[in-house]
């Protein structure tokens, strides 16, 4: 992606960031009732690794991938935005995030954690929340990164968990 596009592409997603108030998420899911444990990753911080994910939105999907000059799959997208934002090295699989850190209930969600999805309580995708129930996310191949929301019904039914590192 060239220099010029991506920033834009970086501009966009802070204006997209920045319109958006608090973060609401539905359902149910996430935190066992406990208090959480202090993060390694302060707030400020994970308003970073969420304005720097939807700077990236736009870059291609390639499986494996984990910088926006070779693209990004789900997993090397979070891994990059929290390398970036925060210095924080997270497990490479779906399966090794979706234990990582900590659960967290919906009411307590901020944006830059992370959002597990799967079915039948498997994991398989993994995104950034970015507030007001939306992810970034790197789908499927012949894509790019995106934006999406979790009241989709698709993302909706599909809903695991929230973790913070």
């Amino acid at each position: 992606m060239d220099v010029e596009r991506r920033g834009w592409v970086a501009a966009a997603g802070w204006l997209a960031l920045a319109s958006l108030g608090g973060c609401a998420a539905p359902g149910q899911v996430g935190g066992r009732g406990a208090a959480l444990r202090p993060s390694p990753m302060s707030d400020p911080q994970a308003g970073e690794a969420a304005f720097l994910a939807l700077g990236l939105v736009g870059t291609p999907y390639r499986y494996g991938g984990n910088t926006p000059d070779s693209g990004f799959d789900c997993s090397g997208l979070i891994g990059y935005v929290y390398r970036q934002s925060a210095r924080i090295a997270p497990p490479r699989t779906v399966a090794q995030i979706s234990r990582w850190g900590q659960s967290v209930a919906a009411g307590d969600l901020r944006p830059g954690d992370l959002v597990i999805f799967g079915s039948g309580g498997s994991p398989s995708h993994a995104a950034i929340h970015a507030g007001e129930s939306r992810f970034v996310h790197a789908p499927s191949t012949g894509g790019t990164v995106r934006l999406d929301n979790l009241r989709e019904r698709y993302w909706n039914t599909r809903l695991l968990d929230y973790r913070r590192a």
